[in-house]
């Protein structure tokens, strides 16, 4: 988008504009979708007749989508005006999810989940470009925090709202509560979003987006299968060194692009140290929550027998203080700059995830949601400075490229996270149950190593929130 404003900053000084709170609004109920199905598992195996491998793929084919469409839509926020981009990625995810909310096979519930993931890639990089060029520098922080309330606390939350709904209805509730709720987003969307600079007509290399669609596509594809049996962990491995054949055959197609052409994803954004560990942090922020998203379900519903209601209400607490403390930690942001946020936080995870592998049959539930709850709140201190500072390091023309990356690789890290746990927990409690120990504690022995591998990939982010700046140099913004 270029620097044509027609809501300017300082119109709205100490303000957040109209056209990212609607933004923030729309994209929080889309990417809630993403993770919404985590509990719903059980019920789709029963309602439709499925096996457990295939209902995981409602998650799975949603993920997939993102990680494939994503990298297109550094192209497409330039080409349209932000009215048109918001109504096509609304209505799409509106279509999605009419559809799989009347699903009368699995094919077709997969179907609306790829097509509502096509219009959720959309609303993500949209609002980052969107905010990047309406906030002056001096706010960003602050507005910022509001969204991580959509990016972040957004898949926090899926699994105790579906929990919620799961109580009260089927599986198809998941879909049927969304309608109304996006619709109205969608038109008073319409009718309130201003449109943010002006389009540029550009051409878009086809092939470009039919390998990035193999590369990063098939590395989430490929990530899936692991954790299953041994054919399957094989052909994930098969899948993934192919998909990362075609990232790097895109990445050299981007580079020649770049100085004949215009590119579909520009790589220039790398060129910026602030963005790029920036970037380092975000995937491994999102590894980290992933992870603990898909691991905590697993021991507290199938080693403690809680419901899906009990699980969703004792996670909960957690995804509402990551939401609340964001808008608190964006100004603390504008104030004191990322370092004195960013390096607690990075020790806060750590530590909440080596609390974690403490995990026992009788762990106390106050314990659980202690060690939850410090897990979203340095989430949270890390996410909203994270976002702000890397964004802010790069020039406003590569504003809707950054913001594809970033989404992008959000989405392989939360392939690679859950399939990292799942792949370290199935292997630890095969061999302990190899050993003669019994079920049950053979499954917490192979969680507590699973978490042990997240506080390694914790203390990862440590050393990178060391070297990140206070603030973006003045050359890079």
């Amino acid at each position: 988008m270029s620097a044509l404003i027609q809501e300017r900053p300082a119109q709205r000084a100490g303000r957040t504009p109209t056209v990212v709170r609607l933004l923030v609004l729309a994209t929080f109920v889309v990417i809630l979708n993403e993770t919404i199905m985590i509990n719903a598992i059980p019920r789709l195996m029963e309602s439709l007749r499925i096996t457990e491998q295939a209902a995981q793929w409602v998650s799975t084919a949603f993920m997939l989508t993102m990680a494939a469409v994503i990298p297109v839509t550094g192209w497409f926020l330039q080409r349209v005006t932000t009215r048109r981009a918001f109504g096509t990625a609304m209505g799409v995810f509106l279509a999605g999810t009419v559809l799989a909310a009347a699903a009368p096979s699995f094919g077709v519930l997969l179907a609306g989940r790829i097509v509502q993931a096509s219009g959720t890639a959309v609303m993500m990089p949209l609002l980052m470009t969107t905010l990047m060029t309406v906030v002056p520098e001096r706010d960003r922080g602050r507005v910022m925090g509001n969204v991580t309330l959509a990016m972040s606390v957004a898949p926090a939350l899926g699994p105790a709202v579906s929990g919620l709904l799961l109580q009260v209805g089927s599986w198809r509730l998941l879909f049927v509560a969304v309608v109304p709720i996006a619709a109205v987003a969608t038109v008073v969307g319409l009718r309130l979003v201003a449109n943010v600079g002006e389009p540029r007509v550009s051409s878009i290399d086809w092939l470009s987006v039919v390998v990035a669609g193999l590369g990063f596509g098939g590395v989430v594809y490929g990530l899936s299968l692991f954790g299953g049996n041994g054919g399957e962990a094989g052909l994930g491995i098969g899948i993934v060194a192919a998909g990362l054949v075609a990232i790097v055959a895109f990445v050299f197609r981007q580079f020649r692009l770049q100085r004949t052409g215009v590119p579909l994803l520009d790589l220039r954004t790398l060129r910026h140290r602030t963005y790029v560990l920036s970037l380092a942090l975000m995937s491994a922020g999102f590894l980290a929550m992933m992870g603990s998203m898909i691991l905590l379900p697993l021991y507290l519903q199938h080693l403690r027998a809680l419901s899906p209601l009990e699980t969703g209400l004792l996670v909960m607490p957690g995804g509402l203080a990551m939401g609340l403390l964001g808008p608190a930690v964006g100004k603390a942001f504008d104030r004191f700059g990322s370092r004195p946020l960013v390096l607690p936080a990075a020790i806060g995870i750590a530590l909440a995830l080596a609390g974690f592998t403490q995990l026992s049959p009788t762990m106390p539930y106050w314990q659980v949601l202690g060690l939850h709850t410090l897990l979203m709140v340095s989430l949270a201190a890390m996410f909203t400075p994270v976002f702000t500072l890397g964004m802010g390091a790069l020039p406003p023309h590569l504003y809707s490229h950054g913001s594809s990356m970033l989404g992008t690789l959000q989405q392989v890290a939360a392939a690679f996270g859950t399939a990292l746990v799942v792949t370290v927990m199935s292997a630890r409690a095969s061999h302990l149950l190899a050993g003669g120990v019994a079920a049950v504690p053979a499954q917490i022995g192979g969680m507590k190593l699973a978490f042990a591998v997240a506080v390694a990939v914790a203390l990862v982010t440590i050393v990178i929130a060391v070297k990140l700046p206070r603030r973006a140099a003045a050359t890079e913004s």
